[in-house]
């Protein structure tokens, strides 16, 4: 690969933490959903989890990822030569950090006894709204730029890939933003799980 060079002894550790951040933050996200009271993943992002008596386990879990990740994105400086790929998933890692902090409005009927309506958004479910939309846009820039990076390097497979890990990722944001559930919510998951899918990938190919 062209634009890769040797990975040093300090990136290396940098970019297994990276590859780690979407095993963490999926497992986490399906225990949840499987043992949280009204969690329901064709209604609610998990983003909405954030409420109710255990709502500090996905705060937790957005914080930890998103450390994990800015981890992740330092070691890819060290260990490939796009600044810009760095850059920007060190962004997306950043907005999980700060939606761990910024904590999203109960939505869709969770916790139990939200309605399943409209709701009043509060100045922190606008900060949550606002950093994700930065880092979501953030990491489909970032799939395009080592797309264009693998493509360059002859690695064909790999730049496909790469663009429809940014494509399905973006109708993924785009549905969950017009607020609609069914399968609108599933397709976000999907986008969410094989964008960390990519960076898991991405990370533990430049540490080998």
């Amino acid at each position: 690969m062209t634009t890769a060079i040797n990975t040093t002894r300090t990136a290396r550790p940098l970019l297994l933490a990276g590859a780690s951040a979407g095993v963490l933050y999926t497992v986490v996200g399906v225990l949840q959903l499987a043992f949280r009271d009204g969690a329901d993943p064709r209604k609610q992002a998990l983003s909405v989890l954030e409420n109710g008596p255990y709502g500090w386990i996905q705060m937790l879990n957005f914080f930890v990822a998103g450390v994990l990740l800015i981890c992740g994105a330092i070691g890819v400086r060290s260990a490939y030569t796009g600044a810009w790929t760095s850059r920007l998933l060190a962004t997306y890692g950043a907005t999980l950090v700060l939606a761990g902090i910024f904590r999203a409005d109960p939505a869709q009927g969770f916790p139990p006894g939200t309605p399943d309506g409209p709701m009043p958004i509060s100045w922190h479910g606008y900060a949550h709204l606002a950093v994700g939309t930065i880092g979501f846009i953030a990491f489909i820039a970032a799939c395009f730029v080592v797309a264009r990076h693998q493509s360059r390097a002859g690695e064909r497979g790999q730049a496909w890939f790469s663009r429809i890990t940014g494509v399905v990722f973006l109708f993924g944001f785009v549905g969950i933003s017009s607020g609609s559930a069914g399968p609108t919510s599933l397709l976000f998951y999907l986008s969410v799980t094989l964008g960390w899918a990519w960076i898991t990938l991405l990370c533990r190919r430049l540490a080998a």
